[in-house]
């Protein structure tokens, strides 16, 4: 069985965001990059599949060269080897487009992400994928199991959870879920060290044109003063709540 892992290389959820002084475009100085967590949740499922049903896991990253230090940490954790196409992400649908230009080309039983990116939380591109492949896709999937051609898959409804089989090769986005926490790979010293040698394939990418363009970033407003109320003083708290917060 082969498995294609997307990742995306993420700003740390510790980092400060700010934009360039003219707001077009993100300030990356200083900031710490990561995998994505919904992703590495999908990485560490096809590592477990890699463990118990021999697949082979390849990571593919839509980024420029600087996205190649995440890319090695998805080796270390255990992936096979990687597959890096280099451009910069420039929205949900040329990511889709080369993610599929590549799964069409390498025989892939099985396509992992997560369901979104923790930077611009758009949750396209799995749908996306599938669509353009012709593949069946589970979302928000917190359970999956895959027995020869066929997977079932959990995933997260409102008031519950479904229970759904698919015929592979198919598109499974995960979430938080897919695997437990506990389970979560750290690379060790080995694992680093093995990385170093594993094959990372550089690709160009295919043509294609952004269909959507950022104009401007504005950063979170701050968040105004808190207003200290006394335990004894009920009369003042709901006034602050109807005429300042407009909460009731």
């Amino acid at each position: 069985m082969k498995i294609l892992v997307c990742i995306s290389s993420v700003p740390d959820t510790t980092s400060k965001i700010n934009f360039t002084a003219d707001k077009s475009a993100f300030d990356k100085n200083g900031i710490q990059w990561v995998i994505n967590p919904l992703d590495e949740f999908a990485l560490t499922k096809a590592v477990k599949l890699q463990e118990s049903a021999g697949a082979t896991v390849t990571v593919l990253n839509v980024g420029d060269a600087a996205t190649e230090p995440v890319i090695r940490k998805a080796l270390a954790i255990g992936a096979n080897d990687a597959i890096r196409i280099n451009t910069e992400a420039k929205d949900s649908y040329t990511v889709a487009q080369e993610i599929a230009a590549v799964a069409k080309n390498g025989g892939y039983d099985l396509i992992l992400c997560g369901k979104e990116s923790i930077d611009y939380n758009g949750g396209a591109v799995p749908g996306m994928v599938a669509q353009l492949l012709d593949q069946p896709f589970v979302n928000a999937c917190v359970g999956l199991d895959v027995n020869g051609a066929e997977a079932t898959a959990v995933r997260e409804i409102e008031g519950g959870k479904e229970t759904i089989s698919v015929k592979l090769p198919a598109v499974i986005a995960g979430q938080k879920g897919m695997v437990d926490e506990k389970d979560l790979i750290i690379p060790n010293m080995r694992g680093i060290m093995s990385a170093r040698t594993k094959p990372l394939q550089v690709q160009e990418p295919v043509a294609s044109d952004a269909r959507v363009v950022g104009v401007s970033y504005d950063a979170v407003p701050p968040r105004a003063a808190v207003k200290m109320v006394t335990p004894d003083n009920l009369d003042e708290l709901v006034r602050l709540l109807h005429e300042e917060a407009k909460v009731i």
